[in-house]
């Protein structure tokens, strides 16, 4: 039989999970099943402790439950303990390990897919909640020539660059009207695509080149990404990360990294 996986949300039939994680045990010769799973709003540990019980060897948590996952879990690793939220599952010799991959697949689709490296770079992250928790670590251990974190709301932006006091040397903060200076790289970690708005931005943020990166992604470009490519900037959506997050996933369970380029294509292509 084989072994089984899923990834946990609430909605989740929208999820591209299944097809990533099928094309990379396709590619890999890995035998593996991969389902979504939807638990209830109050029912995340109950459904976890299902999972286990039928036998399954991992799952990819999902809104709104990484931070559940993150409490329910028997140990965390580094990144998920930075990031404070858990993405990943592994259920192994009676434990429930935690990992985040997020920000790993973010730091592979920029440097990887998109080419740029992000050493000795100045780097805006828009948003201080959980995504751009997930991002700071990897992005930090790029070394940057420095990150600028800006928030609507700066006290929460100070509290998570003081979660990251280690790395105080590199990291800034303040609000989005006042970001200061021009940046290689712009990641917005907002909702704002959501609801088809943009954080206001100063657009002096964007230089001609600048990669400007949304965490979103959709048949159409975000309006951040019109924003900014309005503005000189190299624009790309959330959907790269997607797949980079989920062959780091792949890599933890099975032991084995898929590659990539080949799945991001044809996920682009379905979207056309």
């Amino acid at each position: 039989m084989s072994d089984r996986y899923c990834v946990i949300g609430n909605p989740i039939g929208h999820s591209k999970s299944p097809l990533i994680h099928a094309a990379f045990a396709a590619a890999t010769g890995q035998d593996l099943a991969y389902e979504r799973c939807l638990a209830p709003l109050d029912g995340f540990e109950a459904t976890v402790q299902r999972l286990i019980a039928e036998g399954f060897k991992g799952a990819n948590v999902t809104v709104p439950f990484k931070l559940d996952a993150a409490r329910l879990a028997t140990r965390l690793g580094p990144r998920a303990r930075a990031a404070g939220a858990v993405n990943t599952l592994v259920f192994a010799d009676g434990e429930i390990v935690g990992d985040n991959t997020d920000g790993a697949g973010l730091v592979a689709d920029i440097v990887k897919n998109a080419g740029v490296a992000l050493t000795g770079k100045r780097i805006l992250l828009l948003g201080a909640g959980g995504a751009a928790r997930g991002a700071l670590l990897p992005l930090l251990q790029q070394a940057p020539q420095a990150i600028v974190l800006a928030n609507r709301t700066v006290a929460t932006a100070e509290r998570l660059a003081q979660d990251f006091a280690d790395h105080a040397a590199l990291l800034s903060v303040c609000g989005f009207a006042g970001v200061e200076g021009s940046f290689d790289i712009v990641i917005n970690a907002t909702s704002a695509s959501l609801a088809a708005d943009v954080p206001p931005l100063p657009p002096t943020v964007f230089k001609p080149g600048t990669l400007a990166l949304d965490m979103m992604y959709g048949s159409e470009p975000t309006v951040f990404m019109d924003f900014a490519g309005s503005h000189g900037a190299v624009v790309r959506d959330g959907l790269g990360m997607l797949v980079e997050q989920a062959a780091e996933a792949f890599t933890l369970w099975r032991g084995v990294r898929p590659q990539t380029a080949a799945v991001l294509a044809s996920m682009r292509g379905s979207d056309a």
